[in-house]
């Protein structure tokens, strides 16, 4: 892409060599629709085995249900909107490219670093799962800790060090057996599905609004909105894959709204046949809810030993893919001089290697030093609604702003979508103060110092060539040559 420089730009570029980009530069046309599908659905998957049911101690059933509905009505608005975005800018940069076409610098630094945070968080607590898990199963008399995060982050790095081709058909194959599973498991709870078993949570008879339904009130709902998250978050990391994608203005918008398609379907199949099979009651602090759906009695059967290694399954593909989604964010973030640009640099394989290895040694060093996956996943969540609120926010302006600017694909309903997906998303980032009040002002600590460090020197020294910037700079070019 070509564009106008303007002094500004000019004066950015000029200490960078002329093969910056050459050196940061990602292996393209690895991906069809099919692998990133399959990506968008690695990234949520682990959602269904785990964390969805502790919204059922936060609002009931009914509280949680709804809390469902409205995460899933804002996933699906937001999704259409990140579709058109992505099809107008297929850049790594994702949430971060399209707020800074459309919010300027600090939005676009705003916006990708709220990426960053849920990228960088949710593996770590997703290892520490992975730990629980492994300590469940009995496999290889291994306990969990340091050595299996370790394990974890070494082993599926190491993956996506040898190439993204090989990591994402390996992402695939490990979702598709979590998917099929989930399919098992639905099947098997059915036969013991009673629907009086759905609304069993003790009423507190205190709380505004309450019912069997709502048992801790209309409030209920609201604190549960994080958890009827955990059956979509991530799925906006998609278009993070665009530079390595085959036609992104064409793949990404069709993988995009049929990865939703595929969560929605197994949120709606996992929450209700697994509360009706036990009982809300039951499964309400269970660390594997879908386990405890499948044994009554408390003991072990053939099918819930199936579903627990399949649990395993699911967390390694959303472990898996998140560490990808948090490298290529870390990689635009860098390579347009957001964050240090060493951070940018890939091997010989094409694979940004520093942007896999910084955080992923910051996420073992959590995982390991605090042990609490709960904490580190709604700070995840914080960042996560930022990041909506924004990438919302910039298909609005670019509508009004830019109505003609072409877009290969147009999302239904227009601004009136994400206008939908903005209202609902700073909602539930209201909702994480009620759930983990701590963990909301940690992530918003980091938040700030993150801030500072591009108040005070990163956005002096902004890579006008990076694809995102240059974009940019042409709706800057083009505005001033309108006026003139």
């Amino acid at each position: 892409m070509t564009v106008p420089s303007t002094s500004r730009d000019s004066r950015r570029s000029a200490t960078e060599p002329d093969d910056y980009l050459e050196r940061r530069k990602l292996r393209r046309g690895s991906a069809g629709w099919l692998l990133l599908t399959g990506l968008g659905v690695a990234y949520v998957v682990s959602g269904d085995y785990s964390g969805w049911n502790f919204g059922l101690a936060e609002g009931g059933f009914g509280g949680l249900a709804i809390a469902m509905v409205l995460m899933g009505t804002m996933y699906t608005c937001m999704v259409f909107a990140l579709a058109e975005l992505s099809s107008i800018l297929p850049t790594a940069g994702g949430g971060y490219g399209f707020a800074r076409r459309a919010l300027g610098p600090w939005g676009g630094f705003l916006t990708g670093t709220a990426i960053l945070i849920e990228y960088v968080l949710a593996p770590a607590a997703i290892s520490i799962f992975i730990g629980d898990y492994v300590e469940s199963l009995g496999l290889f008399g291994l306990e969990s800790g340091w050595p299996v995060y370790l394990a974890c982050f070494i082993v599926f790095i190491g993956i996506h060090l040898w190439g993204v081709g090989e990591a994402l058909r390996f992402s695939f194959v490990v979702t598709g057996i979590a998917v099929a599973a989930l399919l098992v498991f639905a099947l098997g709870a059915l036969p013991g599905f009673d629907a009086s078993s759905l609304d069993d949570i003790p009423v507190d008879s205190s709380a505004f609004g309450a019912s069997s339904w709502l048992p801790m009130g209309l409030l209920g709902i609201w604190a549960a909105f994080p958890f009827g998250m955990w059956f979509f978050l991530g799925v906006e990391g998609v278009p993070l894959a665009a530079e390595e994608t085959k036609e992104p203005a064409r793949t990404l918008p069709w993988a995009i709204r049929w990865s939703m398609g595929i969560l929605v379907a197994l949120a709606l199949l996992t929450f209700f046949t697994a509360a009706g099979a036990r009982g809300s009651s039951a499964i309400q602090d269970a660390g594997n809810p879908l386990v405890e759906a499948l044994q009554p009695d408390g003991e072990p059967t053939a099918l819930s030993r199936i579903v627990n290694y399949a649990g395993l399954a699911g967390l390694v593909a959303s472990f898996f893919s998140l560490i990808y989604a948090g490298s290529r964010q870390l990689f635009a973030l860098s390579r347009a001089g957001y964050l240090p640009k060493f951070l940018s640099l890939t091997s010989s394989r094409k694979a940004p290697y520093l942007g896999l290895l910084v955080p992923g040694a910051i996420g073992f060093a959590l995982a390991a030093g605090t042990g609490n996956g709960a904490r580190m996943l709604n700070i995840a969540v914080f960042g996560a609604t930022i990041s909506y609120a924004l990438m919302s926010l910039s298909h609005i302006v670019l509508r009004r702003r830019e109505p003609e600017l072409p877009r290969p694909y147009r999302t239904p309903g227009g601004v009136w979508t994400s206008s939908v997906a903005l209202v609902l998303a700073c909602a539930a980032l209201v909702a994480t103060f009620l759930v983990d009040v701590t963990a909301a002002f940690i992530a918003l600590a980091v938040y700030l110092v993150a801030l500072a460090y591009f108040g005070l020197y990163s956005r002096k020294h902004l890579v006008a060539k990076a694809p995102e910037e240059e974009f940019a700079a042409l709706a800057a070019a083009e505005a001033e040559l309108s006026r003139d």
